[in-house]
């Protein structure tokens, strides 16, 4: 037993309560996180999502390269041309705008069927920060597989080359050799946003799979290939020449061209204000379904 009362024990201190985290206009932090999640995602499975969209766009030349060699000389506004040449733009631009639908419709769909959107509904973030961190996520893919796809057609003869120790020397498939910058910048970008952005539109409208899988293989692909990717739109005949220049594809893919070639089909004073018109536009109708919760919320 002890003698005396005993002593008082001192109050454990309490752990300072901190305050609610503040934000400004734009939840930074949110919106590189989502960013990340978006890029992450396809990083992690990169042979399916980077390489083999490259791998399918050099098959693409390397077949039109056996079947045409260099003699396949273009007309029109492209005469002299070798087909070669002009086919490798349209390629590449069309790698981002497939890729960049992919990624954003992708992600929505399986968010939506596996019931896990409330990773990205919950968190503090507004209708605008969700559609820029899911079109960037989407713009870069598009953009990182058009730069690995480009590089690897340009040097194509460089590399097998290199891969048969000297054994082997054969021409790139095709020259990319850039004349404005400015254009492949401008319009890859627009490219890149505008279908992260119908991607994202399809992503929350689609209940399931088979409804992402009809609108690529019914709106994308066919809008893509009938857009002057693998031709002079002017060699069609009418109506289908008109048509095609109401295809919204053809404005990118041209212009995005126009920055190898220096040529076009269609006069960049249109071209330009179109593409950056489409891209605001469709990033436009992603935040409006954001905002509403469309298909998100229940």
């Amino acid at each position: 037993m002890t003698d005396g009362p005993a002593e008082p024990r001192e109050p454990e201190p309490r752990a300072a309560i901190k305050p609610p985290r503040q934000y400004g206009v734009i939840n930074g932090l949110g919106l590189w996180t989502l960013y990340k999640r978006e890029v992450g995602r396809f990083i992690k499975v990169w042979m399916q999502t980077l390489f083999a969209p490259v791998i399918t766009t050099l098959l693409f030349m390397t077949v039109f390269k056996l079947a045409f060699g260099d003699r396949g000389q273009l007309t029109g506004d492209f005469e002299g041309l070798i087909y070669n040449n002009f086919l490798a733009p349209g390629l590449v631009v069309m790698a981002i705008l497939q890729n960049a639908f992919q990624n954003t419709s992708s992600s929505l769909t399986i968010s939506k069927v596996q019931g896990s959107q409330v990773d990205f509904l919950m968190p503090p973030l507004s209708p605008l920060e969700l559609t820029i961190g899911f079109i960037a996520g989407a713009a870069t893919r598009g953009l990182l597989v058009a730069l690995v796809a480009g590089t690897a057609i340009h040097f194509s003869g460089t590399l097998i080359w290199l891969v048969t120790f000297g054994q082997v020397s054969v021409d790139s498939l095709a020259s990319l050799d850039v004349r404005h910058f400015w254009a492949v910048l401008y319009f890859g970008a627009c490219a890149a946003i505008m279908l992260g952005a119908l991607g994202a539109m399809g992503g929350i409208w689609a209940d399931k799979f088979d409804h992402l899988a009809a609108i690529t293989n019914f709106v994308i692909v066919p809008l893509t290939f009938l857009s002057g990717t693998f031709y002079d739109i002017k060699v069609m005949i009418e109506p289908f020449y008109t048509i095609a220049l109401f295809d919204p594809f053809f404005y990118l893919i041209d212009g995005f061209r126009y920055g190898f070639l220096g040529v076009a089909n269609s006069e960049l004073s249109v071209g330009v204000p179109v593409a950056g018109l489409l891209a605001v536009a469709a990033s436009l109708g992603v935040w409006a379904m954001f905002r509403s919760g469309y298909k998100l919320k229940a």
